[in-house]
């Protein structure tokens, strides 16, 4: 509650959360005391892998409201690729959307052959992908498939839970911009077209996640960080979980 209240002090707009982070209802509060208005802010919640279904997956986006203390989201994602089951929480989405209830509907964790297979029967294309991405891995292929059908992709991770803090090429990236190793990291998902959700507890950290927008990366820096990737994951592989 006090970290959402603080960062959106700090000039945060966009909130993520989800049913399974247990939270919604700290958020809703933390959104309550901030005094600012509902209108000026962008809420995401995700319907959570045991709510995938028509009927379900609609009473869950009601419940996620209800937590949060919310008239409507501004996005509402599909948390995790189930198989045989995102399809059906697909078309609640979309009615969702078309009955004004959610302003923008996407998908979590999508890899290109899950929005190929969703695509088939969709009647609307996601409006975004929300997957892990940073240095350590950066999604080239789901990247380009994206934004070559308009999808907007969106970074959960992006500073790979801490791990890429110390690491060497970015910390002398880091000290030529005269800019912290998270800022040089945040700043290069924005120039790659990314919307990046760093999470933080920390007013520091939380004002220095802030601190993106006065500098650019050269595309020779860019590069150098784009090499740093090994595919790794520190979450769940969307091929491969049993959640």
């Amino acid at each position: 509650m006090n970290a959402v209240k603080t960062a959106i002090e700090h000039g945060y707009r966009s909130i993520d959360t989800a049913a399974i982070y247990d939270d919604e209802e700290g958020v809703g509060q933390g959104i309550k005391e901030s005094g600012f208005s509902r209108e000026d802010l962008f809420v995401t919640s995700k319907a959570w892998n045991a709510d995938l279904g028509y009927e379900s997956t609609l009473a869950a986006y009601q419940t996620s409201l209800d937590k949060l203390g919310l008239d409507y989201l501004d996005l509402y994602l599909i948390h995790w690729p189930v198989a045989g089951k995102y399809k059906e929480a697909w078309r609640a989405l979309e009615t969702l959307y078309e009955e004004g209830r959610v302003r923008a509907i996407g998908v979590s964790n999508f890899q290109v052959h899950h929005l190929e297979d969703l695509m088939k029967d969709a009647e609307i294309k996601p409006m975004v992908n929300q997957v892990e991405y940073h240095p350590r891995l950066t999604q080239k292929e789901v990247q380009a498939f994206c934004r070559e059908q308009g999808i907007q992709l969106e970074a959960w991770s992006p500073l790979m839970q801490g791990q890429l803090i110390d690491n060497e090429v970015l910390a002398g990236i880091a000290v030529k911009y005269n800019k912290s190793v998270a800022q040089i990291i945040l700043r290069w998902d924005l120039q790659n077209g990314v919307v990046t959700i760093p999470k933080s507890t920390k007013e520091h950290r939380i004002i220095d996640n802030s601190q993106v927008f006065d500098f650019d990366l050269s595309q020779e820096d860019m590069q150098l960080i784009d090499n740093l990737n090994q595919n790794h994951r520190v979450g769940p592989d969307p091929d491969n979980f049993e959640f």
